[in-house]
């Protein structure tokens, strides 16, 4: 395992937020011994096991992860047992949950308007220590951003807010919707990207990862 902590890491896996194994600590070749058992979604696409660092004080580190998928259980169907090698992990590319909104265009005396209403959102990432997060929401459009309130340990925040921005001839750039996770010491954290649209629509949208992976200052 790669150095974390001056004097060493303190290991533990996460199984895809379903179990947590005890920590081992100082030590960069740790040993558990133990064995679970998880109950998946007929549907399931894979599981994914995270390797963490723990910090008394501050976030745990994600040291690395393994996701075993479906195809892989199916051709093991006895099991598996070996050595399989850590890969890196991108916080911006962990993203889960979706993000319920309404987009419409309004026509008035002052012109064309863009309207974006964000309601709710469900499942989100867990990014802190407290098992949840505290998200918001940043809307971008046409070089114009505003933001949502933040909403204190919740996986599933409910807004109720509407954004208007003024809607150019020809039209603009597409809308983005984005949820963060608000820090008040550290970064903010990415939690996924939900709808880039130009015209009317209105539902639930999955949550994705983008490629572009701004700073967040908190």
């Amino acid at each position: 395992m790669g150095d974390m902590d001056l004097e060493g890491s303190f290991p533990h896996f996460h199984i895809n937020l379903l179990s947590q194994t005890a920590t081992v600590w100082k030590t960069l070749s740790p040993f558990w011994g133990e064995e679970y058992e998880v109950h998946l979604q007929p549907t399931f696409h894979s599981v994914s096991i995270y390797v963490m660092d723990e910090d008394a004080l501050s976030r745990d580190d994600v040291i690395g992860k393994v996701c075993i998928t479906r195809a892989m259980l199916a051709e093991h169907p006895k099991g598996y047992s070996g050595w399989v090698s850590l890969s890196e992990v991108d916080p911006d590319e962990e993203v889960q949950g979706e993000i319920h909104l309404c987009v419409e265009l309004l026509e008035g005396e002052g012109g064309r308007r863009l309207r974006c209403t964000v309601l709710e959102a469900r499942d989100l990432a867990k990014k802190d220590r407290n098992g949840a997060s505290d998200p918001f929401v940043r809307v971008r459009y046409n070089g114009k951003t505003q933001e949502s309130t933040v909403v204190k340990k919740s996986c599933y925040p409910r807004w109720n807010e509407s954004f208007e921005f003024e809607l150019p001839e020809p039209a603009g750039e597409k809308l983005c919707v984005e949820v963060w996770d608000w820090d008040l010491v550290s970064k903010n954290d990415f939690l996924g990207k939900g709808l880039r649209a130009a015209g009317r629509q209105e539902g639930w949208f999955r949550l994705q990862p983008h490629s572009s992976k701004p700073r967040e200052d908190g």
